[in-house]
C-alpha cells in the first residue's frame, strides 16, 4: 500500500469520477479486511489509532453480514467494483463505492444529495457505466479504449521519454484449451495481480485482449527504466500458478518500444513493441526485448513464412525423416516420423519454427494426418515387427472425431493398429475429462500405443500415469544432456524408470548423443533409446539400406557388444551426419 496519500488514484481503478469528489472519505484496506490507510475525514469521525488494527466491520458493521459480506468477496475474488447502499444513524442514506485495488480493496463514501436534480444513487450509477466502458470487466484493469486514449494523450511526448510494453503470456492457450475458460479467466485474473505487483509511479497497465496485456511508463533514463520493469515482471511470472489445485506455468514474454526514438505517435510505437515481443518469443519465450530496427527483418521473414506455410502442403514441400528405436538387446524395432518443411527459396526449416505457426493459423489437423498416412505407407515396406511413432499436437488430439479419422487411416493404408504408436504431450491432458479419456481408450482398444512425450519438463501429474492407458514414457532430452555430469538428472531418470516399470510401461529415452550416456541408461534399465548417436534422422529411401546393412552388421557382432554394433554399421555404411 502506498506511503502518501498521492498515490492512492494508482490503486483503485484508472479513470473513477469519485476520487476527487469522495477524498475526504476514502479508504484502503487489506486482503484481510484491516485498513492500511484512510483520509483525514475519516480519523476525525471514527477516530482511528495507527498502533490498533481496524477491521471493516469496526467501520461498518452492515458488511460482515450477508448479503453485504458476500459482495465484498465478490470485490476481491473478481475484481469487479460494487456499489451497496447503507444508512447512518439519522435514516440517512449514503453510498459505499467498493473498488478493486492493489493487494486489496479501496472504499470510497458518497452522500446521496441531490446534485442538480440528479440523485447521487444515478451519480453513481452513470459514473459505474463509465467504469466499466473503460475498464476490463475480468481483471480490473484499464481496457483498450482507455489505452489507446491514454497513448494519445501522452504523445507526442513532453520532457521525459515514454517506455510501452507489449506483454503476452506464454502457454496459456493450453491451459484455457485443456482445464477450460473459467480456468483460464483464474490465469487471467492472477496474472494481472501480479502485473499490478510489479507497478510503480508513473506506470499503468491495461488488459488489451485475451492473454495480451500492455504497460505505459512515463521515466527518465529509458530504456534502462523500461528494461528493469519488464525484467521484474519476467521473474513474477516464473512463479507457478496454482489453478483448481492443478499446478500450472505461465509465463510472460516482454516487447518494449520507447517514445520518440522509435516512433512518436501510437500506431507506430505499438508496431515496434509487437516486433520487439516477437524477437522475444523467436528466442525462447519467458523474456523482454527491447525494439532494434534490425528486428523488422525477423517479422517480414516471419509474415513470408506465414504465407508459405498455408500452402505448403499443396506444393508437396513438406517431408518426413525417420529416427530408430533401438531396444535393450540393441535391436532396431521402429522408427519415429519427423516432419520437415523444404521452403522451395529458404531451404529446411526446422519444425519448431513453424509447428508453432501452423498450430495457431489452425493448419495442424490437415497437415497431422498427412503425417500419418504418409509415415504409415512408408512402414509397410519394413519388417512386420517394427513400429512407427507419430507426434500428435494438442490441436489434434481434442478435434472432434478424431479416432474415427486415425481407425480410417489404418484402413484405407491397410496398416495393422498394433504397429501404430501416437506420441501426446501433457499439456493435451490438464482437462481430465470423460472425452480425454475415452480416446485414448478407444486408441488403445484398437491396438494402437500410446506413447506419453516429453516426460518430466511440463506438468509432470503422476494421476496422468494413473488414469490414462499409456504404453510408453518418453523422458525428455532435458534429462539426459548432462546425465553423467549432474546426479539430479539421474535419479530423476531412475525414479522415472522405476516408476514407468511399476506401472507396467515402457520407458524412453530421446536426445541419446554418447555411447557412455547409451551404457548408463540400459544398466538402468532403459527399454528404449533414440538419438543422434545410434542414428540421425534419415530420409525414407535410406530406411532399406539401413536395415540390410544392420542386419549384416548384426551377424558379425558380439553379442556381449557393449553398444548396437548392427547400428552404428548401418549408420557408418549410410554415411549420416548432423543432428537431430
Amino acid at each position: 500500500m502506498p506511503e502518501n496519500r498521492a498515490d492512492w488514484p494508482k490503486l483503485v481503478p484508472q479513470g473513477s469520477e469519485f476520487f476527487k469528489r469522495a477524498a475526504a472519505t476514502f479508504s484502503l484496506w487489506d486482503l484481510d479486511l484491516i485498513i492500511v490507510d484512510w483520509s483525514e475525514e475519516l480519523t476525525k469521525r471514527e477516530g482511528f489509532h495507527a498502533q490498533v488494527a481496524t477491521r471493516l466491520s469496526d467501520v461498518y458493521p452492515a458488511l460482515a453480514h450477508p448479503p453485504t459480506a458476500d459482495l465484498v468477496r465478490h470485490v476481491l475474488e473478481t475484481g469487479k467494483p460494487q456499489t451497496i447502499r447503507l444508512s447512518k444513524t439519522t435514516n440517512e442514506p449514503y453510498d459505499l463505492l467498493l473498488l478493486p485495488a492493489k493487494d486489496g480493496l479501496a472504499i470510497v463514501e458518497i452522500a446521496a444529495v441531490d446534485v442538480s436534480g440528479t440523485t447521487s444513487s444515478q451519480d453513481d450509477e452513470r459514473a459505474l457505466l463509465r467504469h466499466q466502458a473503460t475498464h476490463d470487466v475480468l481483471t480490473g484493469l484499464p481496457n483498450r479504449r482507455q489505452f489507446s486514449d491514454e497513448l494519445a494523450r501522452l504523445l507526442p511526448t513532453q520532457g521525459c521519454d515514454l517506455a510501452l510494453m507489449q506483454i503476452d503470456l506464454d502457454d496459456f492457450k493450453p491451459v484455457n484449451d485443456t482445464l477450460g475458460h473459467g480456468a483460464g479467466d483464474i490465469v487471467l485474473k492472477l496474472a494481472a495481480n501480479r502485473i499490478r505487483s510489479v507497478l510503480g509511479t508513473d506506470e499503468t497497465a491495461f488488459r488489451l485482449a485475451g492473454d495480451e496485456f500492455a504497460i505505459i511508463q512515463t521515466a527518465q533514463h529509458q530504456p534502462s527504466e523500461a528494461e528493469r520493469l519488464a525484467d521484474e515482471l519476467v521473474g513474477e511470472f516464473k512463479k507457478p500458478f496454482i489453478v483448481d489445485g492443478i499446478t500450472v506455468f505461465v509465463g510472460a514474454s516482454v516487447g518494449i518500444a520507447i517514445a520518440p526514438r522509435d516512433g512518436d505517435e501510437g500506431e507506430q510505437l505499438m508496431k515496434a513493441a509487437d516486433v520487439a515481443l516477437y524477437a522475444a518469443k523467436k528466442e525462447g519465450r519467458r523474456r523482454a526485448r527491447t525494439f532494434d530496427p534490425g528486428m523488422l527483418l525477423v517479422l517480414e521473414q516471419r509474415e513470408v513464412l506465414r504465407r508459405s506455410l498455408r500452402v505448403a502442403l499443396q506444393h508437396r514441400e513438406f517431408f518426413i525423416e525417420y529416427q530408430p528405436l533401438v531396444d535393450r538387446s540393441r535391436i532396431v524395432t521402429g522408427f519415429e516420423a519427423l516432419l520437415r518443411w523444404r521452403h522451395p527459396r529458404l531451404g529446411v526449416i526446422p519444425p519448431i519454427a513453424f509447428i508453432p505457426m501452423a498450430e495457431a493459423d489452425g493448419l495442424m489437423s490437415e497437415i497431422g494426418q498427412w503425417v500419418l498416412e504418409e509415415a504409415c505407407r512408408a512402414a509397410l515396406d519394413w519388417p512386420d515387427h517394427y513400429t512407427v511413432a507419430v507426434n500428435l499436437s494438442p490441436a489434434e488430439f481434442l478435434m472432434a472425431g478424431f479416432t474415427d479419422r486415425v481407425s480410417q487411416t489404418l484402413d484405407l493404408v491397410g496398416f495393422p493398429a498394433e504397429r501404430l504408436e501416437l506420441e501426446i504431450t501433457e499439456t493435451v491432458l490438464l482437462e481430465r475429462t470423460t472425452n480425454n479419456l475415452d480416446t485414448l481408450n478407444t486408441l488403445n482398444v484398437l491396438g494402437i500405443q500410446i506413447s506419453l512425450d516429453d516426460f518430466g519438463t511440463e506438468y509432470s501429474s503422476l494421476s496422468y500415469l494413473k488414469n490414462f492407458p499409456f504404453d510408453n514414457i518418453k523422458i525428455d532430452k532435458y534429462f539426459i544432456n548432462d546425465l553423467l555430469d549432474d546426479e539430479k538428472s539421474r535419479t530423476i531418470v531412475r525414479s522415472i524408470i522405476a516408476l514407468s516399470h511399476g506401472l507396467d510401461m515402457r520407458v524412453t529415452a530421446e536426445g541419446v548423443e554418447t555411447p557412455e550416456q547409451a551404457a548408463w541408461l540400459l544398466a538402468e534399465g532403459c527399454d528404449r533409446l533414440q538419438g543422434h548417436f545410434l542414428s540421425p534422422p534419415m530420409h525414407v529411401d535410406r530406411i532399406g539400406q539401413f536395415i540390410r546393412y544392420g542386419r549384416k552388421s548384426r551377424r558379425g557382432s558380439s553379442a556381449t557388444a557393449n553398444t548396437a554394433p548392427h547400428v552404428q554399421g548401418a549408420r557408418m555404411a549410410i554415411g549420416q551426419g548432423g543432428s537431430n
